[in-house]
């Protein structure tokens, strides 16, 4: 059986295929072969953007599907928020997906993106462009320093060591030190030090774009890491971590560089975060966020840049509605026990996420390519 990883013994695979062509070889050009199929793979991502970068101007209703108009404020923040959450996960899939990293404490990054934000803004008083480096910076240096202490270890060691620095850094928050975190009450955006564009009902769908944006950046980076030869070594660590140490590759570096890159995304994610709901959420440095991420990327399919933003999108949106449907009318006439049961939203994306991972193991992309395969087949 030929391993994932053999194609990366061979770095200088020749730039040119060969075509039969009524008996005789013609070498061709693979570079053009390479560029029609990147088109073609390209189209629906391009298709499903300009989709939803036209949604704040379409005002039909949904109902039961979105609260009010597909462009009216409440629907416009939810598919925000949406947004911004698939983009964590997707930045979360670097890590576990591309890397086989488990880390449970993703949060931590996240969360460090988006107070570092609010606490510039307001305490520091840096502009809006200055206080997004800052924390980008700042939340990338405590990411170098974490994975490099972190990867000491290894397997469910490793998991824990990241659990344990984003459960002090909850700790942390949650205690409020000098009033700067917000405590449980977390952290407001200063509204004064951000356009206008960002701040009201009225300009939700700005915020929507804001969030569109983050996903578009996360979605380009991470493109650009699988198809880089650093994408190629992480999928060798994820394989086979020792095969990929004899071939050369230094697993070591290859983890830390996922952890870095992972996690600046995350950080990213906090800051559109914070811009889209207006302030720091403390929910965020839990490891019932992370453990959430992970839930997300198993759902859609780890490993795959659709699989991780397509269920953190989904499980936004359910966690969403599902409170909205558990507060319903038609639920007080059925049985006590039922309704219950069904007024509780995490019960019913945890049943649907063992549905999801007993049925389909590759996720609900996996699932969808497979039926695809299959009728393009017949």
């Amino acid at each position: 059986m030929t391993s994932r990883t053999d194609h990366l013994t061979h770095p200088h695979t020749p730039s040119t295929t060969q075509e039969v062509v009524a008996g005789t070889v013609t070498p061709v050009a693979s570079g053009e072969g390479h560029g029609a199929r990147r088109i073609v793979r390209a189209l629906p991502a391009v298709v499903v953007l300009a989709v939803l970068a036209y949604l704040p101007y379409l005002p039909v209703e949904l109902p039961g599907v979105l609260p009010g108009r597909v462009n009216g404020p409440g629907s416009m923040q939810l598919l925000a928020t949406c947004l911004v959450i698939g983009g964590i996960a997707l930045s979360y899939d670097v890590l576990f997906g591309r890397t086989g990293l488990l880390s449970f404490g993703h949060a931590l990054f996240v969360a460090a993106g988006s107070y570092l934000l609010t606490i510039s803004l307001s305490t520091w008083a840096l502009p809006l462009p200055l206080a997004v480096l800052v924390a980008l910076a700042l939340s990338t240096g405590l990411a170098l320093v974490v994975g490099a202490i972190a990867l000491r270890v290894g397997g469910i060691a490793f998991a824990m060591v990241t659990l344990a620095f984003a459960q002090a850094a909850s700790i942390i928050v949650m205690r409020n030190p000098g009033g700067v975190t917000g405590g449980e009450e977390g952290r407001p955006l200063d509204r004064d030090a951000v356009p206008d564009l960002l701040v009201g009902v009225a300009n939700a769908p700005y915020r929507y774009w804001l969030a569109l944006s983050f996903v578009v950046v996360a979605w380009v980076v991470v493109t650009a890491l699988v198809r880089s030869r650093a994408g190629r070594a992480m999928a060798a660590v994820r394989e086979n971590e020792q095969r990929a140490a004899v071939l050369g590759f230094g697993t070591y570096r290859v983890k830390l560089l996922a952890i870095v890159v992972g996690s600046s995304l995350g950080a990213l994610g906090g800051v559109v975060h914070a811009l889209v709901l207006g302030g720091s959420n403390p929910h965020l440095t839990t490891s019932e966020f992370t453990l959430s991420l992970l839930v997300m990327v198993v759902l859609g399919g780890a490993g795959s840049r659709w699989g991780a933003l397509v269920g953190g999108v989904l499980y936004t949106y359910a966690d969403a509605r599902l409170v909205e449907v558990s507060n319903a009318a038609f639920l007080q006439d059925l049985p006590v026990v039922v309704r219950q049961v069904l007024s509780q939203p995490l019960f019913i994306l945890g049943v649907f996420f063992v549905v999801v991972v007993y049925f389909a193991p590759s996720g609900l992309t996996g699932l969808g390519g497979r039926l695809i395969r299959r009728s393009g087949s017949r």
